[in-house]
This record gives structure tokens, C-alpha cells and sequence, in this order.
């Protein structure tokens, strides 16, 4: 008899042939993540670089700044492509542009 029920049951339950959700809408899940997927990670990060971009190019001499090493120098020379620092005195290295991290305030050279 409870064979018989829990059959019933499940069949009552079960949806109607032909009454599925539109198509569109399986694919609204997968939307929803991509937009935020958009929102919080591709265009902050998207921002990010476009900012250090115009840092990297703003770049003049006598500019003390520390690269993503955490080498601190100051600006001696710039070409296209590439930094001299100048880490002490007469002592100066030559790096990628895109290697420098962030320019450095008087009071964080001090320490």
C-alpha cells in the first residue's frame, strides 16, 4: 500500500510534459556569474593597470620609486622600454619599465 502512495506521490509531483522554462532562461545563471565576474574582478583589475600604465609613462628623472622587487632608487635615466635606477651612490641598474611598482614619498625613504 505505501508502495502504491509514495508512487502517486511522486508522479503528482512531477512537471507536466511540455511546460519546460524558455531556453533564454537556462542561460541567464551563466550571465549573471559573467556579469559579476565583470564587475568585481575583469574591470577593477582592467583599471588598475591603466592607471600604472600613465604612472609608468609620467616618469622623469630624479623620481625616487621602488620596483615590484622592492629595489628602492631613484630615476637616473629612461628609455623606451627600460628605467635606470640609480640604487647608490654610482651604482646603477638598468630595468624594465613596467617593473617599477609605485613611486616612494620622502617620509618612506627615511625609515
Amino acid at each position: 500500500m505505501s508502495l502504491l502512495l509514495s508512487s502517486y506521490a511522486w508522479a503528482a509531483s512531477a512537471p507536466a510534459a511540455g511546460s519546460s522554462a524558455p531556453a533564454y532562461m537556462q542561460f541567464m545563471p551563466f550571465v549573471l556569474i559573467f556579469a559579476i565576474f565583470y564587475f568585481l574582478i575583469i574591470r577593477p583589475q582592467s583599471r588598475r593597470h591603466k592607471e600604472h600604465q600613465q604612472f609608468v609613462t609620467a616618469l622623469k628623472r630624479g623620481d625616487q620609486v621602488i620596483t615590484a622587487s622592492g629595489i628602492f632608487g631613484r630615476v637616473s635615466g629612461i628609455t623606451e622600454k627600460f628605467v635606470m635606477l640609480e640604487v647608490a651612490d654610482g651604482v646603477n641598474i638598468r630595468i624594465l619599465k613596467s617593473q617599477i611598482a609605485s613611486a616612494v614619498t620622502e617620509g618612506a625613504t627615511n625609515a
